[in-house]
């Protein structure tokens, strides 16, 4: 079980804006070259991000894309679910009819019950964790961005 590579970009890309806090947006042309973002596919993903609220933009000189709110506010959750949509790991794991499983199976399905609480622990994991997070965990951690 992998996220999408979409997914992962976007991931990297809201967490080098939140190295730079809230100071100055990021032009797009820098995020590609500091994470190695073929720059067609990270404007489709900023735009993804930018509509579901986590970025805002500015244009003309000096602007580009920033997080919308503080890197603590910003869940792993909120990115990837704006990107790939909710984890899902089995189609046992999704939900129904009453009475039966989403694999079709009548009630109860053995892998959905396992799968269903594999998929609500990362889910929960996911939205316990936030960009400010993984900043704090960086290797060398010396940030002064805003949480």
């Amino acid at each position: 079980m992998r996220l999408s590579k979409k997914a992962e970009y976007a991931l990297r890309a809201v967490v080098a804006m939140g190295r730079h806090g809230h100071t100055r947006p990021m032009q797009i042309q820098e995020l590609s070259e500091g994470e190695r973002i073929p720059v067609k596919f990270l404007e489709q993903i900023l735009l993804d991000l930018k509509k579901s609220d986590l970025l805002r933009s500015k244009r003309g000189a000096g602007g580009g894309y920033q997080l919308n709110k503080p890197a603590a506010e910003i869940t792993l959750a909120a990115i990837i679910e704006q990107i790939d949509g909710p984890f899902v790991p089995l189609t046992c794991a999704e939900p129904a009819s009453p009475g039966r499983c989403g694999c079709g199976q009548a009630l109860p399905c053995g892998l959905g019950a396992v799968f269903g609480a594999l998929q609500a622990e990362v889910a929960a994991y996911l939205q316990s964790h936030t960009v400010a997070d993984v900043l704090a965990r960086e290797v060398g951690a010396t940030h002064s961005f805003d949480i």
